[in-house]
């Protein structure tokens, strides 16, 4: 008799623990399949910075942005220099 109800309590004790760890299981799961979906989220957004700056580094699109603004190359003829002391303030 004391032995039925000592199995009884050991397969419910069992029943219990595995429910248990059948819903740690699916949370588990749960939060995989979350972090993947983020995962793919953020390589997706990486590789599209990635595009980004391989378009917006292109010397011929800055050029072009340059010209916009009348903006011209820099060459030795057109390079003023300044000393220190005509930087208004200069060195102390």
């Amino acid at each position: 008799m004391i032995l039925r109800v000592i199995l009884i309590v050991a397969v419910m004790a069992s029943a219990f623990s595995m429910i248990t760890a059948q819903q740690r299981m699916r949370r588990a799961m749960g939060e995989t399949y979350r972090l993947q979906n983020e995962e793919r989220a953020l390589n997706l957004e990486w590789s599209q910075l990635q595009l980004d700056q391989t378009t917006y580094g292109k010397h011929s699109l800055i050029d072009a942005s340059a010209r916009q603004f009348g903006m011209r190359t820099v060459t030795p003829e057109r390079t003023q220099f300044l000393s220190p002391g005509e930087l208004g303030g200069g060195a102390k």
